[in-house]
């Protein structure tokens, strides 16, 4: 019942989302709801839960601190620049020009499921009736909380580093971004290995590994790395080239002299 009323919920966030979104000439609200769907998805699947109590408030605490944390980093970045489009969606604009609103619909729509998916480990964890956090649960909620404050991290670095004069058409390589040209979404991506670990415990808790894979999938290779690194170039020309070179795409490794 509970993945039921967590996609009805979506559903629901999504679609409002997207009517605002069209009223207000910005489709860039949709990373907002993105982040702070989360929330409320997860409580659906942890308050009404069978599993061990511990589990479930860690799951929800984890998850919805996370996404409070993040839906207020992008409101306050889309709020910023608004009515200003973010780049990324000027460019679906234009790839879907003939039916913009519909085509944007079934975006968001299809967000809506790839939040969904992503929640299988929390629903796994919550429903997880074993007592006690065992050693894979402990190196999970490791990795977890590495990823979280790195991710903040890697968004205050560059969010401190754009709001600087002259910054547009410079590129930011201070601190984790030195060492990786995506930090923020290498952190991200590795949340959900560390929720997967938390749940690989619990029953059919092995194929929670469809959420790590289908964030790895979307950041590498539809709308995360790819469309980012080609607004870059055209934004930044040979000054983002020098640093495609030198700087690791993804994992944060040595940078290339």
């Amino acid at each position: 019942m509970s993945l039921l009323i967590s996609a009805l919920i979506l559903v629901l966030m999504f679609f409002a989302t997207w009517r605002f979104s069209v009223r207000s000439g910005n489709y860039s609200w949709v990373d907002v709801t993105w982040a702070l769907s989360f929330t409320p998805a997860v409580l659906c699947h942890a308050w009404p839960a069978d599993g061990w109590a511990p589990r479930r408030f860690a799951i929800a605490l984890m998850m919805s601190a996370w996404s409070l944390r993040l839906g207020l980093h992008l409101w306050r970045r889309v709020s910023r620049h608004h009515p200003h489009e973010d780049a990324r969606y000027a460019v679906l604009r234009k790839r879907w020009k003939a039916d913009v609103p519909r085509a944007f619909l079934v975006f968001f729509l299809a967000q809506a499921f790839l939040v969904w998916l992503l929640l299988l480990p929390a629903h796994l964890i919550a429903n997880h009736a074993g007592s006690g956090f065992s050693l894979t649960e402990l190196a999970g909620l490791a990795v977890w909380f590495l990823a979280l404050i790195g991710e903040a991290i890697a968004d205050r670095q560059l969010s401190s580093f754009s709001r600087e004069p002259g910054s547009t058409n410079q590129v930011c390589r201070r601190g984790l971004w030195r060492w990786s040209r995506h930090p923020n979404y290498f952190f991200q991506s590795l949340l959900w290995w560390g929720l997967f670990l938390m749940a690989l415990p619990a029953p059919w808790g092995w194929a929670s590994i469809a959420a790590p894979l289908a964030m790895l999938h979307f950041l590498l290779n539809v709308t995360g790395i790819p469309l980012t690194e080609r607004l870059s170039v055209e934004k930044r020309g040979d000054a983002y080239r020098d640093y495609q070179r030198t700087t690791s795409a993804f994992v944060p490794w040595f940078p290339k002299s």
